[in-house]
């Protein structure tokens, strides 16, 4: 998948942008060993969290780099309130702004061939479909199902995060759910998800 010291790069890049971004600031930021402590400690968090709203991890690396690029800006004012709160936010906004102007045509897919019972990469297959049913899922429900189940926040806090209603939250919820176990592609998977596998 990817080591720790590409990983660890990813978010060094982020510090980078330091000198060009005091300098436009005019040059008063001070607290960046804040920050950096802040990315050392929550950058890995949130590129797994930008990866399942972007499916990909070369445009996860952009999204994180761009959201903490955004928040050293404002890191002085951030700091003492909930920076990871800001930081997520920030993720959200320019994912949709970025989704809003991908252009979504047609995309080749092949279908696969029948798979051995035995076959070594069945978990990695499973994880491929649950990614690419997630990814056809309309922005907002991804959004509701990621911040909902894998973040683990609950309705209230999914709802603070996108500006919605906690109603609006379960129904796209349940949509989403819905088209998920209506998915043919996940069909073969489900008995294994029920068995505690």
């Amino acid at each position: 998948m990817f080591n720790l010291e590409q990983l660890q790069a990813t978010f060094c890049a982020a510090l980078l942008v330091r000198p060009i971004v005091d300098q436009a600031a005019g040059g008063g930021l001070s607290d960046t060993q804040g920050f950096e402590d802040f990315v050392g400690a929550r950058g890995q968090a949130l590129q797994r969290f930008a990866y399942l709203l972007t499916s990909d991890w070369a445009l996860a690396e952009d999204l994180v780099q761009t959201a903490f690029s955004r928040a050293y800006l404002r890191w002085s004012r951030i700091e003492s309130d909930a920076p990871e709160a800001y930081v997520r936010k920030i993720m959200l906004n320019t994912w949709s702004s970025w989704w809003r102007r991908r252009w979504r045509g047609e995309v080749p897919a092949a279908s696969l061939p029948d798979v051995a019972s035995n076959d070594p990469y069945q978990e990695v297959d499973r994880r491929h479909a649950v990614r690419s049913a997630l990814a056809g899922l309309p922005q907002r429900q991804r959004l509701v199902l990621v911040l909902r189940y894998h973040e683990d926040l609950s309705e209230q806090q999914v709802a603070d995060l996108l500006g919605i209603s906690v109603g609006t939250v379960k129904s796209q919820g349940a949509k989403a759910l819905a088209k998920l176990r209506a998915d043919g592609a996940l069909d073969g998977y489900r008995s294994s998800l029920a068995g505690g596998a």
